[in-house]
């Protein structure tokens, strides 16, 4: 290795090891968006001084089995120099354990030889999505904070879930969600969407960034373009989204319009088919013309692009398999691919890039670019003595989770919509039966209305009405003056429809609590009560009993401006 290259990695070890010891927290008066360290950087310098292996590390960002930190984990980190690793649900139950994993992980690539430490990221969107359990908080979600349509909520969202996660030593998070919610067939998106409008969309989606940033947390928005447009969930098959370009970008790239000057570090490619914008059934993830064309060229984003997860059927449109999607994912213009599982899948892409890298000079050029971004983002939120810490104390987690259940209580009420209130409120003296899918539901009504029976049904399957739940429902009716229907899923939507087929008179009787989507109930406009209330937790539930109950007049707005037309 020449000498100049020594001394770079000399100053690269240096650069990173000179921080770890001594973490502080994050001072009122020092908002880390007016910190500015790209300036300075080192990037170019310590991308001249790898390794092929140290430099095709950083573009990685895998999975791994857990909950703590396996050995296989470790050994990509210290041998393999990965950039990143994705705590997934299967990863995010035992808290201290994880806490703890995180700590190891990043000791582990600090002493490798390059001492560059590790993107640690996970979804943790809020609502519907949310990776780490355990006793973290169950926010309201982007739904709720878009009945409000107050940024404040946004922005104190971010910065608590912001919170739980840098106690833990998780630096990065795959959110805000930003797509715009357009079309009611987007069942995978729902609720993690803020609203169908796209400006709403953008001010609390910038808000919730900067809540995020303020705890050093490095938001990463998704899924470019946009799947709120989209009627079938990537996770299974490749949605095929008939917009323009010209839609597009008066629509679904509102929101990253206006958060890239914000400073927002990273994006997330979504696994999606623009056909009217490429000219072919390419996934945008996979597109040079939409995320080289697009998003670097048009929208002049200059950070980091990170790919959904390859393992998606979505990123594997045409049968050529996740190697190959990963090869072309960062020809595209991506600069990490992330992969789930499993090691010898792992494996399989390192070996096909790392001889693609030997032999292909543009290639090579390609990932040099990828790895300076990655590391640009790593010198602005990893270097800084505001940064999540590196070795987080599990002791203190019961201090740090959950950060807000008062504002959360807040928020869950000002959310609360009236959909129909000609039957309202449900009465305590009243002859009660509870139905629906959710534990939380009946935990909250039965604390609402003591009297009250149960009639649970199954939360799957998740399309389709689950086999005798609306028969169970009419068997019992006769005997009750008020059905509470929980309305979470279609095919709790499903089940309601064929009571009233069944039953027209059940109608009069029924009061509706929707939480996630209040979508459905477009189809429905006749129900004499119905309220939404957006979320899945404690919070929520209760906020909404309690408005059934005439405690006090919700004031949200159903933030699906087209839909409930």
């Amino acid at each position: 290795m020449e000498i100049t290259k020594i001394n770079r990695r000399i100053t690269l070890s240096l650069l990173f090891f000179l921080f770890v010891p001594g973490t502080t927290l994050l001072r009122a008066d020092n908002p880390i968006w007016d910190i500015d360290i790209r300036g300075g950087s080192q990037a170019s310098a310590i991308v001249d001084s790898m390794s092929d292996e140290e430099l095709l590390g950083q573009v990685f960002m895998i999975g791994f089995t857990g909950p703590g930190a396996d050995p296989v984990i470790l050994r990509w980190i210290r041998e393999k120099h990965i950039g990143g690793v994705k705590i997934f649900g299967w990863n995010g139950d035992n808290l201290p354990l994880l806490t703890e994993a995180s700590g190891v992980m990043q000791e582990t690539a600090l002493s490798a030889s390059t001492g560059i430490p590790l993107f640690i990221a996970t979804d943790q969107e809020g609502g519907w999505v949310r990776h780490v359990k355990g006793s973290t908080s169950t926010t309201p979600g982007n739904m709720s904070i878009g009945a409000t349509g107050l940024p404040f909520d946004a922005y104190r969202t971010g910065k608590l879930i912001g919170s739980e996660l840098r106690a833990m030593g998780i630096n990065m998070n795959f959110a805000p969600d930003v797509d715009v919610y357009v079309n009611p067939e987007a069942h995978v998106i729902g609720p993690r969407a803020f609203s169908s409008d796209p400006m709403e969309t953008a001010v609390l989606s910038q808000a919730y960034f900067h809540g995020m940033r303020s705890q050093g947390i490095v938001c990463t928005a998704k899924h470019f373009p946009g799947h709120g447009n989209a009627d079938k969930d990537s996770h299974g098959s490749l949605p095929i989204i008939n917009d323009t370009l010209d839609t597009a970008m008066e629509r679904d790239l509102i929101p990253y319009r206006m958060l890239i000057p914000e400073g927002l570090p990273a994006i997330m490619t979504g696994h999606l088919a623009f056909p009217r914008i490429t000219g072919d059934n390419t996934p945008a993830s996979l597109s040079p013309a939409l995320v080289n064309g697009v998003l670097r060229e048009k929208l002049g984003f200059e950070g980091l692009i990170i790919t959904d997860d390859l393992r998606m059927n979505g990123a594997q449109y045409n049968g050529e398999g996740i190697p190959q999607a990963a090869e072309d994912a960062l020809r595209a213009g991506n600069d990490m691919i992330l992969i789930s599982q499993d090691r010898w899948l792992h494996q399989r892409v390192w070996d096909h890039l790392y001889a693609l890298l030997q032999r292909d000079s543009s290639f090579r050029v390609r990932l040099e670019e990828a790895v300076k971004h990655v590391l640009q983002v790593k010198e602005e939120y990893l270097i800084p003595d505001w940064r999540v810490p590196f070795k987080p104390d599990p002791a203190q987690l019961a201090n740090a989770i959950p950060a807000d259940e008062e504002f959360l209580r807040q928020q869950a009420a000002r959310a609360v919509t009236t959909v129909s209130d000609k039957s309202l409120p449900v009465k305590n003296d009243e002859r009660i039966l509870l139905t629906g899918q959710l534990g939380g539901f009946f935990k909250a009504g039965r604390i609402k209305y003591p009297g009250a029976s149960v009639f649970e049904f199954s939360y799957n399957p998740f399309y389709s009405a689950p086999s005798g739940a609306a028969a169970g429902i009419l068997a019992r009716s006769g005997r009750y003056d008020r059905i509470i229907f929980c309305l979470a899923t279609p095919g709790s939507f499903e089940v309601l429809k064929q009571l009233v087929k069944e039953d027209p008179g059940i109608t009069k009787k029924i009061a509706v609590i929707s939480v996630l989507t209040p979508v459905y109930l477009r189809e429905m406009p006749d129900l004499p009560a119905a309220l939404a209330a957006y979320g899945m937790g404690d919070e929520s539930f209760e906020a909404a009993f309690s408005a059934l109950a005439g405690e006090f007049i919700p004031r949200g707005k159903i933030p699906l401006y087209q839909q409930m037309q």
